[in-house]
């Protein structure tokens, strides 16, 4: 790859016409439908999160979703959300069935936070079932724990298979700004979520507001994230995700979202730092 890292779309590239599994939107993003949309933008990387769990999905349908993605020429990355034994022995086991090197895990859960000692022994008790299959398990930075506690987990349970999910955005709900959070996480990135944003002063004046924007016209320099992440040698895989604003009726927003999408990728394909292609040999 030569340095690069391969990029990729996700579930949450496309939010609001994915939806949750407790708020579909009429004819939502199905996971067939994400792949196509990979495919005519000509990308080799889809990640699905935790707002399409594929744990919900049939035998039948998770071997579908992997023959249309070898047939496709597409790498699958997979995600999910609360990190229990039982959680991620059951997420593997969709990897290994996707043919899945990455794996993305959001710590907590609505009524699940664990303590930081726990999850070190749970990812430490776990490391040798990663290590056998070739998965890597990437911690996304959500904004309950601060960089360095993210660091300290990485750090205590030792293992070549257990990284950082970098997301560009997610520590500001922890007060922490890009820099800080780079600077500590870089070193332990596996994986890249690319999120554009922007902050401004409420007409109030008593206030900020951060929200969204396409890559490349917000506040986010894509090329020194990719470049500190990048000298490390560990990150080969950076994911578009996007908060995009939503209009006042989801008919308006989901166009727009694809609009988001498009402009995004455009911007992304002006640098050098990413490849579109599958790093996969499919046969």
């Amino acid at each position: 790859m030569s340095g690069r890292m391969q990029l990729g779309i996700s579930t949450y590239t496309y939010g609001w016409a994915v939806g949750t599994p407790a708020n579909r939107p009429a004819a939502h993003l199905n996971e067939q439908a994400l792949l196509d949309r990979a495919k005519a933008f000509g990308i080799g990387l889809v990640q699905f999160g935790d707002n399409l769990p594929l744990h919900d999905l049939s035998t039948e349908q998770l071997e579908a979703l992997y023959q249309r993605a070898l047939e496709a020429k597409i790498d699958l990355e997979v995600g999910a959300r609360g990190l229990t034994v039982e959680h991620l022995e059951r997420y593997v086991e969709i990897a290994l069935r996707v043919d899945a090197h990455l794996l993305r895990f959001v710590i907590d859960r609505a009524d699940y936070e664990p303590p930081v000692d726990d999850v070190v022994s749970l990812l430490k008790e776990a490391s040798p079932l990663l290590h056998r299959h070739r998965i890597t398990l990437a911690l996304e930075n959500h904004d309950r724990l601060k960089a360095r506690e993210f660091a300290r987990i990485i750090e205590r349970v030792g293992s070549d298979n257990v990284g950082i999910c970098l997301d560009s955005v997610n520590s500001m709900g922890a007060g922490e700004g890009l820099e800080e959070v780079v600077e500590t996480l870089a070193p332990y990135t596996v994986n890249l979520h690319l999120k554009d944003f922007g902050i401004e002063r409420l007409p109030h004046q008593m206030g900020f507001q951060i929200d969204g924007r396409p890559a490349g016209q917000g506040m986010l320099n894509v090329p020194w994230l990719v470049e500190q992440v990048g000298q490390y040698g560990r990150c080969q895989t950076a994911i578009l995700e996007q908060w995009v604003v939503p209009e006042e009726d989801i008919r308006e927003t989901i166009p727009k979202e694809q609009r988001w999408a498009e402009e995004s990728l455009a911007y992304l394909r002006t640098l050098t730092l990413f490849t579109d292609n599958s790093l996969t040999l499919h046969t």
